[in-house]
């Protein structure tokens, strides 16, 4: 069932002002939104959240909802009767929402496909009426299929076939770059684009397929950490807190307007080796299993052996780059 339109603004909540006294987060709710929100917060910010909780939870702002800088609306960007008005009247606009997770993607990729273009193509038209300043997160999926031993900003894109759905993703949010960088260009947006590397964290959930949090889950509970493939395939993990960090520089960076950057760490892991230091960190006596990907996933399931930033634009544009060490990020997400 459908989650209603917009809940009832609470009576403390913040009516935003007209010179741009709130930040808009869309997706507020989610696993890297609520930390985003957290952080505007503790900066003094006020901050308006839209979600309609398909994969967020309010759980996730139990420690913020209290705050008369809060107010959350649950609801669709294209249902929310205030869009155009909350959009203009903002100060910034992080464009959090959107499908996650392998597992959600593979088994829903008309909703991906649907979903994140409408939704998207509603912000950036309501963004475009007062020139507001928008951030969109996009991921390292837009890489596709490169070999490359790591990616820059302004490499080429290779992506699989339409027939494989896992590949609807990457599409829906390089569609979603295509139309913020023409708004820039044709509407003078103010627009800058985060390709996200695999963040982990508190908070995340393995529901949907991430990886991290399912090996926790598992080594917790003594049940078998199952690896899909052979294993062999490697990623960067970037903590959280790093990544927060690192879209609030954007923010501030006016320089950055137009300009696409890579978030996430730099140290590279196979998943194979992930699951035994996840096994080791927590002093479980689980088991890991191999599992090929036409079980875990369907036949001909496409995936990438690498993927691994370059920072170096991130580091010369806001002077931050995310370094938690992965023993560390294991610790911290655990806990």
């Amino acid at each position: 069932m459908n989650p209603p339109a917009a809940t009832p603004t609470p009576p403390t909540a913040p009516k935003p002002g007209k010179d741009g006294a709130h930040i808009l987060v869309t997706g507020g709710a989610g696993f890297i939104g609520s930390h985003l929100v957290e952080r505007l917060l503790n900066d003094g910010k006020t901050v308006v959240v839209i979600d309609d909780l398909s994969t967020g939870s309010l759980d996730n702002l139990s420690a913020a909802k209290s705050n008369p800088r809060l107010r959350i609306i649950q609801s669709k960007i294209c249902d929310c009767p205030e869009m155009a008005e909350l959009a203009a009247q903002a100060e910034f606009i992080f464009h959090l929402a959107a499908t996650v997770g392998v597992d959600l993607v593979v088994k829903s990729a008309l909703h991906v496909l649907e979903a994140s273009f409408n939704e998207t193509q509603i912000l950036l038209r309501a963004a475009a009426q007062n020139s507001t300043p928008l951030l969109l997160t996009s991921t390292s999926e837009v890489y596709g299929k490169s070999a490359k031993p790591e990616f820059s900003e302004d490499d080429d894109l290779l992506i699989g076939p339409p027939g494989q759905s896992r590949w609807s993703y990457a599409c829906s949010k390089l569609t979603d770059e295509f139309l913020a960088l023409a708004y820039a260009r044709e509407k003078n947006l103010p627009v800058t684009i985060a390709r996200l590397f695999n963040t982990v964290g508190p908070r995340q959930t393995g529901r949907y397929g991430m990886v991290l949090p399912r090996f926790i889950a598992a080594a917790q509970s003594g049940g078998p950490l199952k690896v899909f493939g052979d294993g062999a395939q490697s990623r960067c993990f970037g903590f959280v807190h790093d990544v927060v960090e690192a879209l609030v520089r954007l923010q501030k960076c006016p320089q950055a307007r137009g300009e696409i950057f890579n978030i996430g760490g730099t140290e590279e892991v196979s998943i194979l080796e992930l699951a035994q230091l996840v096994v080791a960190a927590l002093g479980s006596k689980s088991k890991i299993e191999l599992i090929p990907y036409d079980q875990a996933y369907a036949p001909g399931f496409d995936d990438m052996r690498r993927r691994k930033p370059r920072v170096e634009k991130l580091e010369r544009f806001v002077k931050f780059k995310p370094q938690t060490p992965l023993r560390e990020i294991i610790r911290l997400t655990a806990r």
